[in-house]
Formats: structure tokens, sequence, C-alpha cells
């Protein structure tokens, strides 16, 4: 995750200012706007992230966008306000509402973002998707039932939910390969460094333990054995070894003459 000391000290700051039941929330908006978008679908284009329209002062847009379903048939929207509602609460009991209050404001801001230098923001499917992600990463082998029946591990919802953004990333044009990049950047901020940091640990200690079987398999070498029969200490502990004049080892019974070199 983000650096802890980092975490530990804006919390102390801004800690107070934390939204508690923060998507819950954006839950009950995004009731709401469907409610809206059902008697009006126009509406949308007033609440959308629109950089041009914010620059000539609707600045309403810059949060508006969030509360904008992603769905508009009524079976879809209630399953998705029910999974999001969910991922939420999860996401606070693991985190906290401070930490989870931060996850989601940055992932806002660094959409934001993406529509003004890219003119992509990509909705509030990658910030929602970065919140599923979040989950899948903190709790990977949690089951769900997949349309209320099927029985998944989340983490494999979560790759599959990654095609399309994998799609854009290797077959879509550079501002929407950075849309997709700054858009579920603060999933890479919170989960980027631990990761890097497992790897290189997984590395290491691959690498120790490599050189300690290394180790292992050179301290079992045995130290001497018969030219006649191959026997040697690690076989038989009570064998007697003797080196004759020709530099050669054997055991007491197959040496030659019974005559050594010392």
């Amino acid at each position: 995750m983000l650096h802890t000391t980092m975490i530990n000290r804006l919390e102390k700051w801004l800690g107070p200012y934390a939204i508690q039941g923060l998507i819950r929330y954006v839950v009950a908006m995004n009731a709401l706007v469907f409610i809206l978008l059902t008697i009006n679908p126009a509406y949308v284009e007033a609440l959308k992230l629109d950089h041009s329209a914010v620059l000539k002062g609707e600045i309403w847009r810059l949060a508006s966008w969030i509360f904008i379903p992603e769905t508009t048939g009524m079976f879809w929207i209630i399953f998705y306000l029910m999974f999001t509602w969910w991922i939420g609460d999860m996401l606070e009991a693991a985190w906290g509402t401070f930490r989870l209050n931060l996850y989601y404001f940055s992932g806002m801001l660094l959409c934001i973002a993406s529509a003004f230098f890219f003119g992509a923001s990509g909705g509030n499917f990658f910030l929602n998707l970065s919140l599923f992600l979040a989950v899948a990463t903190l709790m990977p082998d949690f089951e769900i039932a997949l349309f209320l029946i099927l029985p998944v591990k989340i983490k494999w919802v979560a790759l599959f939910s990654l095609i399309g953004p994998l799609g854009y990333l290797v077959f879509g044009v550079l501002s929407l390969k950075m849309m997709v990049v700054m858009c579920l950047g603060n999933y890479l901020l919170f989960f980027g460094p631990g990761f890097l940091r497992d790897r290189i640990a997984g590395r290491k200690n691959s690498h120790r333990q490599a050189q300690y079987k290394k180790a292992s398999l050179s301290t079992s070498e045995a130290l001497h054995q018969c030219e006649t029969c191959g026997t040697t200490e690690q076989k038989n502990p009570d064998t007697e070894s003797r080196v004759t004049a020709d530099g050669k080892e054997y055991c007491m019974e197959h040496l030659p003459s019974r005559q050594t070199s010392t």
C-alpha cells in the first residue's frame, strides 16, 4: 500500500474531515440520478465530466459525473447499486474511513486530470473498477455469487474485468492508454509499491534458498569413496579409507596389497 507513514500523517491532519459511509452516499446519489434520467435522459449531458464546460464555469461537473449510473436497466441498476454498496462497506471495514476517502478522492482527481490533459476520463467506470480491484487484492479468495447464482472467487472476476482496460492499453490511441493509467492511478499508488516490494523480496528469498540448497548439497557430498566398490563414509560410517601411492582411495577391504601412501 501507499507508504503507511505518509497515510498516517495525512490521517492525523485530515482524518476528522473524512466522510463516514462515503460510498453509501455515492450509491444513493446514483439511485437519484437514475430516477431523474428515467424521467428525462437528456439530464445526463449536464452531469458529464466535460473539461471545456468546466472551464466555462460549470464547475459542478467536477463532482456530478461520479453520480451517473453505469446502466439504465432496472434489474442491472439494482445489482450495480447493491454491489457498489457492498464494496464500499468491505473497504471501509478493511481500511477505515480515512483511507477509503483518500483512495476514492485520489481516484476522482486522477480521472479529472485525465479529462483535462488527455480529453478522456472513462466516466465513473474506472473509478468503480478501482474500488473493485482493491477489494479483490485485499481478499482475493473471497467468494461472491455472480449474478446472485454462481459462486466464484473475486480475484477471477477482477481479472475478467480488466480485459477492457487491457484492450485500451494494447490497441488504443495514446489518449486512451493514458486514460487507463491515470484513472486506475489510485490503485497503482496504493498497491503498486507493495507489489514491487513483494517481487523484490521474492527474488531475494529465491536466491537465498538456491544458495542454501547449493551449500547443503556441497556439505552432503562424500569425502571418501572406494575406487573398487564405491562405498563412502555416508553409506557405511564404519568404513576406513586409505590413499595409495598413485593417489587413489580404497576401503580397507579392497586396499591393494594393503599399501598406502601415508
